[in-house]
Order: structure tokens, then sequence, then C-alpha cells
């Protein structure tokens, strides 16, 4: 039934932006006289072909404006589309559509504006839509989009000014002396095939303020007049390419202060001034040398994101920050910086992430980073800093969810004022440090809430581009030993809670309130000098991962309550001095002998060193008690299966 009863001469319909479900194929079929209709930012859904059919009925020559983005439309495209000739803007992005882009689309002639991102689009974009003299948007990003596009694809976008084709599989074919009816405002081609060269049309290009060309295979070197045409831009994405050669020397200003990323790339040579005025600076994964003095010429920044990681930059870090306070990310790791870090550093009053691992940073943490209130990481291990761990680092960065100091040179007892980092989620002290372990780990509430997990580790700003302030982002990563290897994690950080305390010199035993820390994923103990027996409810620990308390004295017999881990994917007991029989029945005996290695009084699967008869038939009857409740349990191994069971944990609080 319709629902717009005697309302057949609305002309303007704005329903987005609402909370509307429903299916867009049962209204609409008398609003005959509509010139515009808005239903974007809803949760509508229905066949888009149905729906067409419905507005071919009465609606094709007067509709002017139709947006359907954000809902959950879906079907085909249908070929009947091109029916409707009066539409200027179509905006379908974000659904659900399907198939090809048919070739009718074509006789839409007075189009503007084409925007179908975020669909799951296949098969060839058609050449008729360079027929569309009149378009001036086009975005089909984000689809899966196949083929080859040639320049008969854009033979009369005289008007085109907005441009994304990107995530696609697409493969741009165009002649080296191209020659563009359009000039772009925005390109968009970011994982498009363009090289190996860089492409020479976009010297053409004289007005665009946002270029994104990142993967697109390009490995030349920057040509010397994209410089010039980049003045007046905003963005400029050049990432994850193989593009080699050096900066220019020159002394060229950007007429704003743009967002600059050539990360991942094959560039050598110093790091010119002229780059540091800009509102974010990616240099990472390069081969850039130098020093980092080009900061220091700079009287007041917009500078809000600094990258330098993993390049071969060197020197000592100068005492010039003073004058960077909007700077919220500062990366470091991997370069040859030498010397104190600087007490200027605690001027950066916005400062989130802080990271300069592995670099060879030597005496104690400057006390001035305490100003820095709303760190949120920070990651200064495998360098050669010394003193005690501070206890301000607790007290005065409340904010703190990623704590890595491990492999330096502190030395010391862990101070308990860092059980005051109630939003901690890693915190990894390996390497460095004696005493006990303290024994108000209950107070880590991130590390003992089980229920609520987060994907990423996301961090917000503003910035400012000179001509505006746009909101920011960017998802931290941390690099963790899991398995004994060193991985990256980025897009599951947030899932990855660890407290890792490995190669120390800890004596004592491993305190009870351990087992509050119940939403850990990572626990690493191993090489220290800990004593006693293992927790006998550590399988409270249900979220567990991976468990590392191998190369101590601890003791005792393996807890029947491990049983109770379903996800633990990786384990090491070795070099003990456990005793008795390995639980039998559980997931112990799947993990390779290895893992109990060295533990001369421990017998039973997998060790090849069998229990005498009144042993294993203690272990049958222990057994049988320890899996009354557990009988059926799905036992899952690897980091990815079982980050699943972290996830459904945190959901059932929405059941």
């Amino acid at each position: 039934m319709d629902v717009w009863g005697n309302m057949s001469s609305l002309a303007v319909l704005n329903l987005a932006d609402n909370q509307l479900e429903g299916d867009i194929t049962n209204s609409f079929s008398e609003l005959c006289s509509l010139r515009s209709l808005r239903l974007s930012n809803n949760n509508l859904s229905g066949e888009f072909p149905k729906f067409v059919q419905i507005l071919s009925k009465c609606s094709q020559k007067q509709l002017e404006g139709l947006y359907l983005s954000n809902n959950r439309v879906s079907g085909k495209i249908p070929e009947s589309i091109g029916q409707i000739s009066s539409l200027t803007e179509l905006s379908l992005y974000g659904n659900q559509l399907t198939g090809r882009i048919p070739a009718s689309i074509g006789q839409m002639q007075l189009l503007t504006r084409l925007s179908l991102y975020g669909n799951q689009l296949s098969g060839r974009i058609p050449e008729s839509i360079g027929q569309m003299s009149n378009l001036v948007y086009i975005n089909l990003g984000k689809n899966s989009l196949e083929g080859v596009i040639f320049e008969t694809h854009f033979s009369k976008l005289s008007k085109l000014k907005y441009l994304d084709l990107s995530s696609n599989s697409l493969v741009l074919n165009f002649h080296s002396d191209w020659v563009p009816p359009f000039q772009l405002s925005v390109i968009i081609l970011r994982s498009c095939k363009m090289g190996p060269y860089f492409p020479q049309w976009l010297q053409t290009q004289k007005n665009y303020s946002s270029l994104d060309i990142s993967n697109t295979t390009i490995s030349d070197i920057i040509p010397s007049w994209f410089w010039g045409l980049s003045r007046t831009a905003v963005l400029i994405n050049l990432s994850h390419n193989q593009i080699r050669g050096t900066f220019p020397s020159s002394t060229m200003e950007f007429a704003y202060y743009p967002k600059l990323n050539f990360s991942w790339n094959q560039l050598e040579g110093p790091i010119p001034s002229f780059l540091s005025k800009s509102s974010s600076l990616d240099l990472s994964y390069n081969k850039l040398s130098g020093f980092i003095s080009f900061l220091c010429g700079i009287k007041a920044s917009n500078l809000t994101l600094l990258d330098l990681t993993s390049n071969h930059v060197s020197g000592e870090l100068p005492d010039c920050w003073t004058h960077l306070e909007n700077l919220v990310f500062l990366g470091l790791c991997g370069n040859g910086f030498f010397g104190k870090i600087p007490t200027t550093l605690g001027n950066l009053y916005s400062l989130e992430t802080l990271k300069f691992k592995n670099n060879r940073f030597v005496g104690e943490l400057p006390s001035s980073l305490m100003n820095c209130k709303h760190l949120k990481v920070i990651d200064a291990a495998e360098n050669q800093l010394s003193g005690l761990i501070p206890g301000w680092l607790g007290f005065e960065l409340p904010k703190l969810v990623i704590l890595i100091l491990r492999s330096n040179h502190f030395y010391g007892r862990i101070p308990l004022q860092l059980c005051n980092l109630t939003h901690v989620h890693i915190l990894d002290l390996s390497i460095n440090i004696s005493g006990t372990m303290p024994k108000c780990l209950s107070n880590l509430t991130a590390l003992v809430d089980k229920r609520h997990s987060i994907l990423t580790i996301t961090h917000h700003y503003a910035s400012d581009f000179g001509n505006g302030i746009l909101s920011e982002s960017y998802d931290d990563a941390a690099t963790l030993i899991w398995k004994g290897i060193m991985s990256e994690y980025k897009s599951t950080l947030g899932l990855v809670k660890s407290f890792h305390l490995s190669s120390n010199q800890l004596t004592g035993e491993i305190p009870k309130e351990i087992i509050h820390l119940g939403g850990l994923v990572s626990l690493n103990l191993s090489r220290n000098h800990l004593i006693g027996q293992i927790n006998p409810d550590i399988g409270k620990l249900e979220l567990l991962q991976s468990l590392d308390l191998s190369r101590n004295q601890i003791d005792g017999r393996i807890p029947t309550s491990l049983f109770q881990i379903y996800g633990l994917g990786d384990l090491d007991l070795s070099n003990n001095n456990l005793s008795g029989n390995i639980p039998m029945g559980s997931q112990l005996q799947n993990f390779d002998p290895s893992a109990f290695a060295e533990n001369p009084l421990l017998c039973g699967l997998p060790l090849q060193r069998m229990c005498d008869q009144e042993k294993e038939k203690g272990s049958v009857q222990q057994t049988g008690l320890g899996n009354q409740d557990h009988e059926g349990g799905l036992v899952t191994r690897g980091f990815y299966i079982s980050m699943g069971l972290a996830i459904l944990h945190s959901w059932k609080d929405f059941d």
C-alpha cells in the first residue's frame, strides 16, 4: 500500500539522515511529480531494479535528483536506468548493488554527479560514460570493477572536476602524450595500475587540490614538473609504490599546509625543509638519510603527524621542538638516532603517540614528558635507555594505552605507580628489570575487562590545512613478540591485550592477582627466576592465546584449569621444575613436546616419558573432574580464530 495518499503533486521529498527501515519498492509509485528524492543515511532495503521500474512509470521526465546512499539497497543497476533521462544527480554509494554498470547509463546526458562508491559492482566500466558531457563528479571507488580504462572513457568529459576510481582492479592505459579534456580538482586513483612510469598526463592538471596515486605500481622518479603543480594541493599521497630518486633541494613553498604521504617507496637523500610546511608528513619506510634539523628552521608549525620510521636518518635529536605544539604523532623508529632525548619534547602538549624504537638513545626518559598529558602510546623499545623506570609514567600519563620499554638498560623494580595505568592494553617491560612482580595488577582495569574489546586503537584530531580545519584520524600499530616472532599488529591491535615481562631478573612467586587479568590475550613471564607453582585458577584467563612461563624455576603440577582456555594456541612451560603427569584429555596433548621439555619430573603425552600406572590412573580421574563443566567445548588454535572468541565475548553484553 502506498503511504503518500493524495500527495501526488509533491516535488521535493527529503527523509535523509533518519532511521527509516523497510522496502523502498513499497512506496513512491504515486509520486509522479517528484523532482528530488533524498533517502540517504537510513536503513532502507529493497531491489533497485524494481525501484527503477516504479520510477520509470511516472517520474522519468521530472526526477532530477535521486539520493539513496548509505542504505541496504541491493540488486543490479538495470538497463532501464537510462530512461530516467532527466536525472542530474545519482547518488547510490554505500549500498549492496551488484553486477555491471549498464552501458545505458550513457543516455543520461544531463547527469552531473554519479556516485556508486562502496558497492559490490563488477565487470568493466562502459565507455559510454565518456559521452556524458555534463559530468562534474564521478566516484566509482571501492567496488570490484576490472578491465582497462582508455582515453575514450573521458572523451567528452570536459566539465569533470572530481574523479575517484580507487580500490578496484583497473588498469589505466593512456598514451604518454594524452591531453585530457578536463581540469581535475580531486584525483583519487589509489590501487589502480598506472606504472611503471610516472603518469605524464598529470602534467596537464594545473588546479588539483587532492592527488592520491598510492599503490599504483609506479617505479619511476618524481619528475621536476610535479612540484610546481603541487603548490596549491592539500593532499598528496604517493605511498606504497617503488618511487626512487631524491627530493628536490629547491626552496619551493606550499600555499597551504598539505597532508603529504610518500611512505613505502625507495626515496633516498636528505629531507628538504619545504616538506615541513605541511599538516601531516609521512616519509616512513624509505631510504632517506641525513639529519632531522630541517624541523628547526620553522617559527610556527601546523604539523600534526611526522613519521620517519624505517629510514637511515641519523644524529642527535635537535632540541628545537617547542614550536611543534600541534604534533599528535611522532614516529622515529628504526633509524640511526643517538644521544639523549631532548627535554623540549615535553613541549609537545598535543602528543598522543611517541615512537622511537630501535635507535641508540641513551640516558633516562626525560621527566618533561609528563607534560604530555594526552599521550596514549609510548614505544621506546630496543634502545640504550637507562635508570629506573620512572613512576611518573603511571601518575602523570593516565591515558596510556600502550607502554613498550622492551630491551633497554633500565634497572630496579617495577614501580608500583604503573598499576595506575587503568587504560593500558599492552605493557612490555621485557629485558630490563629485577625485583618481584607487583601485587596491584588487578588495578590494570583494561586488562581485567574481558568484555569490551576494540579492533583498532584509533586517534582522532583536528588538522589545520591553512584553508580550513578538517577532522583526521590514524590507527596505531605496535610490534610485539608473538610465538617467538616479532610481528606488527594494527587492524587487530585493540584485541591484543598483552603483559610481557620476559628476560628480566624477576624473583619470587607469580602473584595470585595475575588471574584477575581476564582480558589478557598474551602473557609472557619467561626467562626470569620465578618460583612457586602455577596458580590453580589460571584457567580464569580464558581469553589467552599465548602463555609463556618457560625458563623459570616454577614447580608443582600443571593445573587442570588450563582446559578452560579453549583458544590457547601458543604454550611454553619448558625449562622449569614442573612434575607429575601432563593432564590428559585436553588440548595440551596437541602441543609440540618442546612446550614441556626440560622438566625432569614431568611425564605423559606429548612427552615420550610415560608416567607409572598409579600416576596415570590419577591423571584420568583428575581429567574427568576437570572436564565435567566443559564437555563438548570447542578447542580452537591459532591467533585469528581465537580472536573471534574475544570478539564474541564482548558481544555477549548486547544479546
